[in-house]
C-alpha cells in the first residue's frame, strides 16, 4: 500500500459523501486494483456508519496518513452534511478483524436498506457483517424473478436472497446452511420486512447429507448457488461444486432455472460454464449478470462470477 495514493481516496470519499447515498453502498473499491497503492483498502456506507477497511496489514507510514485523512474528513463540510453518525475502521487482517470506531456513536447491529428492503448487520465481531455488497444486483435479478415460484437457496448465510425472493412474490423460499445462527439472522431479515414465515424454510444442515429432504421439499423453479471458496471441512469450491451441479436436474421443474455463483478471484466464468455443461448438460447458459458498477475490477472475471442457465 502506497500512502501517496491516499489522496485518491480522500477525492472519491468527498464525491460519494457529496451525493448523500441514499442506501447502503460501497464507496471505494480498491480491490478492483483500479487505483495502485490501495488495492487493500475499501469503504461502505452503511446508513449513516462509514466502514474503512484495510485487507492487508499497512505500514505505519500508511496507516498514520490513513488516519490523519480520516481526522480531516470528520471536520470537513461534506462529512457534516452527509448525514455521517460514525466512522468505523476495521483491520480485516488482524486477529478477530478488530474494528476501531474513530468517530461518533456506534451501531453495533444496524438495520441498513438496500431496493427498499431492511437488513440486520453484525459490526465488530466477524470479517463480514452479514451482507455481501457486490451481490446487490443480483438480490435485485432475485426479486424480478420469484413471484409464483419456489425457490431453493443453498448456501443461504443470512438469507439475503431469501428476502429478495419473498418481496418479488415467491410462492416458498427454502433456505439450507450449516451455520444455524445466520439462518436465524435470516428469520430477523423476514421479520424486518413483515414477511410471513410460514412461506419461508430454514434447514441447518450440511448440503451433502441432506439431498433426500432438499429433494423432498421440491421440485424448485429456482435455484441459488452461492457458496464460499472454502470451508473448513465441508465444502472446497474446486472438489464440491460439481457435486451439486449434477444434483439440479432433479431438483428443477421442467422449466427451471438456476443462478450459480463463484467469487474466487482465480476461477473465471469458465469454471461455472464448462462444469454445468459436463455434469448438467441438459442446462443452458443464459447470461452473465452484471456486478455492480461500485465494484469495477481492471479483471471482471476475477470479481464476482454470478451465471444464470436455464433448463429447456
Amino acid at each position: 500500500m502506497d500512502a501517496t495514493a491516499l489522496l485518491t481516496f480522500k477525492a472519491h470519499l468527498h464525491a460519494a459523501l457529496d451525493a448523500q447515498p441514499a442506501e447502503t453502498r460501497r464507496l471505494f473499491h480498491g480491490r478492483g486494483r483500479r487505483w495502485p497503492g490501495l488495492e487493500q483498502l475499501t469503504a461502505d456506507w452503511l446508513d449513516g456508519q462509514l466502514l474503512v477497511s484495510l485487507f492487508r496489514e499497512p505500514s505505519p507510514e500508511f496507516l498514520n496518513e490513513l488516519q490523519q485523512l480520516l481526522t480531516e474528513l470528520i471536520a470537513s463540510p461534506v462529512w457534516r452534511h452527509s448525514g455521517a453518525r460514525s466512522l468505523l475502521l476495521q483491520h480485516r487482517s488482524r486477529e478477530g478483524s478488530p474494528l476501531e470506531v474513530l468517530w461518533g456513536e456506534f451501531d453495533a447491529r444496524p438495520v441498513v436498506r438496500e431496493h427498499e428492503l431492511n437488513y440486520q448487520l453484525t459490526l465488530g465481531r466477524n470479517q463480514n457483517h452479514g451482507l455481501f455488497l457486490d451481490m446487490r444486483l443480483g438480490r435485485q435479478w432475485v426479486r424480478a424473478q420469484a413471484e409464483g415460484k419456489r425457490v431453493l437457496n443453498l448456501f443461504a448465510y443470512t438469507c439475503g436472497f431469501s428476502v429478495a425472493a419473498i418481496a418479488g412474490g415467491a410462492e416458498r423460499v427454502v433456505n439450507l446452511d450449516m451455520a444455524k445462527s445466520s439462518l436465524a439472522r435470516g428469520r430477523d431479515n423476514h421479520r424486518l420486512n413483515h414477511h410471513d414465515l410460514d412461506r419461508v424454510g430454514f434447514l441447518g444442515h450440511e448440503l451433502f447429507k441432506s439431498w433426500g429432504k432438499v429433494r423432498k421439499l421440491g421440485p424448485y423453479e429456482l435455484i441459488i448457488i452461492d457458496p464460499p471458496s472454502f470451508q473448513k471441512g465441508s465444502f472446497a469450491l474446486t472438489r464440491d461444486y460439481a457435486k451439486i451441479l449434477r444434483r439440479l436436474p432433479e431438483l428443477l421443474t421442467p422449466q427451471g432455472t438456476v443462478l450459480a455463483c463463484v467469487n474466487d478471484p482465480d476461477l473465471d466464468s469458465r469454471f461455472l460454464i464448462d462444469g454445468m455443461a459436463e455434469q448438467a448438460p441438459a442446462l443452458r447458459f443464459v447470461e452473465r449478470l452484471d456486478n455492480p458498477p461500485e465494484f469495477a475490477d481492471i479483471d471482471p472475471e476475477a470479481g464476482l462470477k454470478a451465471l444464470v442457465f436455464a433448463l429447456g
